[in-house]
C-alpha cells in the first residue's frame, strides 16, 4: 500500500529536494524516493520541533511572578504539580534530591514526545512518533544519556559493578543477564509509543473509512438517510481525536516515567 504524503511535506521536497539529493550524494547514501528524498517523519520531526522551540519562546517571553498566564501555567504544571506527575515530581520520586540536574533532558524529551503525538490531531499533519524510527531516536538519546550519567556518578568501574548483582560468585551469571535487560530498554521504549501511536491513528483511519461506504449508500438510497449516516460519520471521528489525545498524553507521561527510574537506578548508590 502506497504510503500517503502530506501536502506539507510534498512542498518540503519540492523547495528542498535538490539540496537533500546533494547531501546524500555527498554522504554517499542511496535515498529510498528520488523524488522525495525528504521523508514524511522528518518533516514532521522538524515541525514539531519548531513548534516546541516556538512555544518556549512565548512562555519565556512572557514569564511573570505575579500574573502568570495561561501558557506559564501548563508549563509549570509539566515540570511540578500538585498530583505529583511533573517532570520534576517524578524525577525527585526516582533519581533522588539530586534530580533537578536531570529536568532539562527529560523534560525536553518528553514535551517534545507529547507535542509529536499530538500534531496528529492537526488535519493534514502526521504524529511523528507513528513512524518508528522517531520513537527509535528518542528511546536511542534516553539510554545514552542515562548510562552516561551511571558512568559519571559512579566511574567506569563503580557503574560496571551494576551489572554484577550483590552476589560476584553469580556475576558470571548475572552480567550478561543485567546487559541485556538494560538493553531491551531501547525496544521497550521504542515499540511502546511507536505501536500506540500507529495504532490510534490506523483505528482512526479504518473507521472512517468504513463509515463513508455506508453514508454514500444511505445518500443513494434516500437523501434523508445519507444525512442522519452523515452526522453519524462527523461524530466519530471526534470521538477518535478524543482517544488520540488521551493516548498522546498517557505515552508522554509514561516516558517521563521510564527515563526517570532508568536514571534513577544509573545513579543508585545501591543495586
Amino acid at each position: 500500500m502506497e504510503e500517503h504524503i502530506s501536502r506539507l511535506t510534498e512542498w518540503v521536497n519540492h523547495i528542498f529536494a535538490p539540496y537533500a539529493l546533494m547531501l546524500y550524494h555527498a554522504l554517499h547514501i542511496q535515498p529510498a524516493d528520488y523524488e522525495r528524498p525528504i521523508p514524511e517523519y522528518f518533516v514532521m520531526s522538524v515541525l514539531t520541533l519548531l513548534v516546541g522551540v516556538t512555544l518556549a519562546m512565548i512562555v519565556r517571553a512572557n514569564l511573570s511572578v505575579d500574573r502568570p498566564g495561561t501558557a506559564q501555567q501548563i508549563a509549570e504544571l509539566l515540570i511540578t504539580n500538585s498530583m505529583g506527575f511533573g517532570v520534576k515530581d517524578l524525577l525527585e520520586e526516582n533519581a533522588g534530591p539530586n534530580a533537578v540536574q536531570f529536568i532539562a533532558f527529560t523534560g525536553s524529551i518528553s514535551i517534545y514526545v507529547l507535542l509529536a503525538n499530538l500534531l496528529g490531531v492537526v488535519p493534514a499533519l502526521k504524529s511523528p512518533t507513528s513512524f518508528a524510527i522517531v520513537p527509535l531516536g528518542c528511546a536511542m538519546l534516553t539510554f545514552f544519556y542515562f548510562n552516561w550519567q551511571g558512568l559519571r556518578h559512579h566511574g567506569p568501574l563503580g557503574y560496571a559493578k551494576h551489572f554484577v548483582g550483590p552476589m560476584p560468585a553469580l556475576a558470571i551469571l548475572i552480567f550478561p543477564v543485567e546487559i541485556l535487560s538494560t538493553i531491551a530498554r531501547l525496544l521497550s521504549l521504542t515499540v511502546r509509543l511507536w505501536a500506540n501511536i500507529f495504532a490510534s491513528d490506523l483505528i482512526y483511519v479504518v473507521f472512517l473509512g468504513l463509515l463513508v461506504a455506508p453514508t454514500q449508500w444511505g445518500w443513494a438510497k434516500n437523501p434523508v438517510l445519507g444525512v442522519v449516516l452523515g452526522i453519524f460519520a462527523v461524530f466519530v471521528p471526534i470521538l477518535f481525536v478524543g482517544l488520540h489525545i488521551f493516548v498522546s498524553i498517557v505515552q508522554a507521561y509514561i516516558f517521563t516515567v521510564l527515563p526517570s527510574i532508568y536514571i534513577g537506578q544509573a545513579v543508585a548508590e545501591e543495586h
